[in-house]
């Protein structure tokens, strides 16, 4: 069977919500596997034209939360700057005639940024021990998202892979997710976007929207836990989009306002398998925000 395109939208920034898991059984990515990954997705993030909203990292898998921006954003001192650093300040590497145009489409593309991720941690996972042959399953998923409240409960929902998974309490316990690089190292490198999907409500300060973040991750995912219980519950709540997974963060092709899927969905309609018209389709627990599935993923 082919493969189905996957939905990339050229020409303007756009969120995407990657997930990526690997073809070994069990839970193979232990810490030292999850410090070179980190440090491998922060560095492609300088060079690529990716900005990190929010990431984490399991032992099977792992989650980015990533706004793509176009490559007509970077003028050619921009694309020298990023080539001379991908092979190190003391290079004296410059593009040859004719490939700035190349780098800048392919540091623009989601689909080169992820492979370059997972190709770098096969090598060394492999090297690591002593192995040879596939690390991540063939393809990893990719769904457009929508700024403002979307792209909140998204990160929200990420945030809380490891508390779904009885890791830890609550989401800043841990580790190898963006709620804990915050608060672990205040995130002092710059490497995680400060965006949270508070932007668009006027939010202006990045402290403030860190901590108007937080009270939403517990007010989506664990204050609501004790409100829950006794409850008659109607339909499927907040809380359990959160505590629970859920496919409309990992398996919907689009997810955002009903405005904003529509118009995608004009877009990539053609790579729909549906031969009927399809309309977004409410999320339950969520106002306001709609998805759009694709039957297969590539």
């Amino acid at each position: 069977m082919p493969r189905i395109a996957r939905l990339v939208v050229k020409g303007e920034q756009t969120v995407y919500h990657v997930i990526s898991r690997t073809a070994l059984d069990g839970y193979v990515i232990d810490d030292v596997e999850k410090e070179f990954l980190l440090k491998l997705i922060k560095r492609l993030s300088l060079i690529y034209f990716a900005e990190v909203i929010g990431f984490c990292l399991m032992g099977s898998h792992f989650h980015l939360l990533v706004r793509m921006h176009p490559g007509e954003e970077y003028p050619d001192d921009e694309i020298k700057r990023r080539f001379k650093l991908m092979y190190g300040d003391e290079s004296d590497k410059k593009p040859a005639n004719g490939q700035i145009p190349l780098l800048r489409t392919k540091w623009a593309s989601i689909s080169e940024y992820v492979k370059e991720i997972k190709q770098g941690f096969s090598r060394f996972y492999n090297k690591l021990h002593h192995r040879k042959g596939f690390f991540w399953s063939e393809r990893f998923k990719s769904i457009i998202v929508d700024n403002g409240d979307t792209l909140i409960n998204c990160l929200a929902y990420i945030d809380l892979n490891p508390v779904r998974a009885g890791i830890v309490e609550k989401p800043e316990q841990y580790r190898w997710n963006s709620l804990g690089y915050h608060f672990q190292t205040n995130n002092k490198d710059d490497f995680l976007s400060m965006d949270f999907g508070l932007k668009e409500f006027g939010v202006k300060t990045p402290k403030e929207r860190l901590r108007l973040y937080r009270e939403f991750v517990y007010g989506k995912g664990l204050s609501q836990q004790e409100d829950k219980k006794g409850a008659v519950n109607f339909g499927i709540s907040a809380f359990d989009k959160f505590k629970y997974r859920s496919r409309y963060f990992t398996d919907s092709g689009i997810i955002g306002t009903k405005a904003f899927v529509a118009r995608h969905y004009q877009t990539f309609k053609h790579l729909f398998s549906s031969k009927h018209e399809k309309q977004p389709k409410t999320i339950r627990g969520l106002y306001g925000i709609y998805s759009l599935k694709r039957l297969a993923e590539s």
